[in-house]
């Protein structure tokens, strides 16, 4: 309670993962104890614990809450009618846009999670791998339509697309590329043309 005011126990728990995106992005998962999410978040120690049961229970609330939304979002964009381009396109802006609006969080899952393949990224490996098959399926589409090659297989092109979208997130996350409104909208764009020109049939008018 602050100047008479409760505090709901959903804000409380919201203002803890905030502040763990904070501590994370700053110093790292691994280098993060409890007690520095506790000081940033201006509550006790015990609290934290009140709510997860450890730092990893917290690092895995804060990927499933981001990556249910991407993968809400893909669903969503290949129910559409659309052509396979344009959905993967939406895929590829969603993601970027999740970068633009929230970059601290972004930065946490591509370091700690999606790079993890070994430690903590092990353990969310279905729903990475669900991601990729909706990329899959796209593609798997297109080329039952006769609009990709055939030849290509789609679930490579599933980590490959994630592959270089993740390129792109780390470039930004270490300052190698402007992170500015027109190279996000350019590099979107840059990665959805040069994944179709390789897949998309050439003897099609």
């Amino acid at each position: 309670m602050a100047d008479g005011v409760r505090v709901a126990p959903a804000d409380k728990r919201r203002a803890i993962l905030d502040a763990a995106i904070r501590v994370f992005a700053r110093q790292g998962y691994h280098s993060t104890r409890v007690a520095d999410i506790a000081d940033e978040a201006g509550v006790a120690y015990g609290l934290v614990y009140h709510y997860f049961r450890s730092k990893e229970a917290v690092m895995t609330e804060l990927f499933t809450e981001r990556w249910s939304l991407l993968l809400d979002a893909s669903d969503a964009l290949y129910e559409r009618d659309l052509r396979p381009r344009e959905k993967l396109a939406g895929i590829a802006r969603f993601i970027i846009d999740s970068y633009r609006h929230d970059p601290e969080l972004m930065k946490v899952i591509i370091v700690e999670v999606t790079r993890a393949a070994n430690s903590f990224g092990a353990t969310h490996l279905p729903e990475i791998r669900r991601a990729y098959d909706v990329v899959s399926r796209i593609v798997a589409d297109g080329q039952r339509d006769g609009v990709f090659r055939a030849e290509v297989d789609p679930d490579f092109v599933g980590m490959w697309f994630y592959g270089a979208i993740e390129q792109l997130l780390s470039g930004w996350v270490f300052g190698l590329i402007p992170a500015t409104d027109e190279e996000f909208e350019r590099a979107g764009a840059m990665v959805v043309e040069t994944l179709c020109c390789g897949l998309e049939r050439h003897d099609r008018a």
